[in-house]
């Protein structure tokens, strides 16, 4: 067995190229690197990355139907920010385009949920330091999430 060291990348399909790289540009701050597939396709990288791109973007078309409720398949993405205080501006960020769908204390992280125009789910989270997971190294509970509490136990970290 060789196993893998992490995530490096993540494609979706979506209806319209263009719009979903506006999403992703103006709410979570990637920048465009490459299209390809005579404008079919997008790649875009998260300010602080490492690697060549974190999203891929495929036009599947404006009438492609999207999964049942229910259905198996990818539930989410999840992007982590730096700081908790950046949740804060995401929540808001969010909420401004109508795309905040929920937000949760997983313990270990911070969470918000958000959907893209094409009904994508994903996260965006914080993690709190490694050695104040406690209880929480070993669980991941689903709790409400009191922004403004995290904010004033982890912020200016």
């Amino acid at each position: 067995m060789v196993p893998v060291r992490r995530l490096n990348h993540a494609v979706l399909y979506v209806r319209d190229v263009d719009r979903a790289v506006a999403f992703y540009r103006d709410v979570l701050g990637m920048a465009e690197v490459a299209r390809e597939a005579a404008g079919r396709a997008a790649f875009l990288r998260a300010p602080e990355s490492g690697r060549h791109h974190d999203l891929g973007l495929f036009a599947v078309g404006a009438n492609a139907p999207s999964p049942p409720p229910g259905s198996v398949g990818l539930y989410h993405l999840a992007w982590e920010v730096e700081r908790i205080e950046d949740l804060v501006a995401l929540r808001q960020q969010l909420g401004d385009v109508g795309a905040l769908v929920g937000q949760s204390d997983h313990g270990a992280t911070k969470s918000l949920y958000g959907r893209d125009p094409d009904g994508n789910e994903f996260e965006v989270m914080w993690q709190v330091p490694h050695e104040e997971w406690g209880a929480d190294a070993d669980g991941a509970p689903i709790l409400p999430l009191d922004l403004d509490a995290e904010v004033a136990r982890y912020g200016g970290r």
